[in-house]
């Protein structure tokens, strides 16, 4: 049942809940949106290119969501820049898609370092109440530095299961839009897709959910809610307060 402000969550009914993490459970979404911004404003500026990342419209564009390099190549190629692919082991100052995502993966890592990591503490709250409630929860992200955070925000032990960037390139599963990372997620879990929610932030991974079969809650923090809505989104709610259990 939605309404409003107000999606009800049938406990009786679902078996489990997915939830992306950055933008989602942690605040970490400002600090890849900064990270993003660092490596792509350097590498432009050693291009002698001024058009330089833009924070509100390109991260949510190019980069949000997916997984590192295909991030990268993605901004790249919206700026008319193709590089070679290279390969994950490349050294972050090596000029390829790799050696920029890795490059991006060390700013990244650096901030955390330096700012720590914020919760969500709505969403903190939701996660605890369906465990109480024996629905199983997983988080499902594109970041291979998804335990990193868990374990910086201490909330490691509220998910059954976790999906992340790592586990995602080991078992050759298609990124966000594609929906095998929930699908995966949802099989580990051994619940239905159509007996679980998925809960996103990102245009491709409300696409993801909804291409695996999953309901989708779209929790829009940003000022994004037609896109998310346009991308399949069962309902948006501006934060996970207003999710109600029954």
């Amino acid at each position: 049942m939605m309404g409003r402000s107000l999606f009800t969550i049938d406990t009786k009914r679902i078996q489990a809940v997915l939830f992306d993490l950055d933008g989602v459970v942690t605040q970490t979404a400002k600090t890849h949106a900064m990270a993003w911004k660092e490596l792509f404003d350097e590498y432009l500026c050693t291009k002698g290119l001024s058009d330089s990342f833009d924070i509100e419209k390109d991260y949510r564009q190019y980069v949000d969501g997916k997984p590192r390099y295909d991030g990268v190549e993605s901004f790249l190629l919206s700026r008319g820049i193709k590089l070679d692919r290279g390969d994950p082991e490349d050294s972050p100052d090596k000029e390829t898609v790799c050696g920029l995502g890795n490059r991006k993966n060390e700013i990244f890592r650096q901030l955390i370092q330096k700012r720590g990591v914020e919760v969500y503490k709505e969403a903190v709250s939701l996660i605890k109440t369906l465990r109480e409630r024996s629905v199983k929860t997983a988080v499902v992200s594109s970041s291979k530095n998804c335990a990193f955070i868990l374990e910086a925000a201490d909330i490691t032990d509220l998910f059954d299961v976790c999906i992340d960037g790592i586990e995602s390139e080991r078992l050759h599963l298609a990124g966000k839009p594609e929906p095998d990372v929930f699908v995966e997620a949802a099989r580990r879990l051994f619940v239905n897709p159509e007996r679980s929610i998925v809960v996103e932030d990102a245009v491709s991974g409300v696409h993801a959910g909804k291409k695996g079969g999953f309901v989708v809650i779209a929790v829009d923090r940003v000022g994004n809610k037609e896109a998310l809505a346009d991308a399949g989104a069962d309902t948006v709610v501006g934060d996970l307060s207003v999710i109600e259990l029954i």
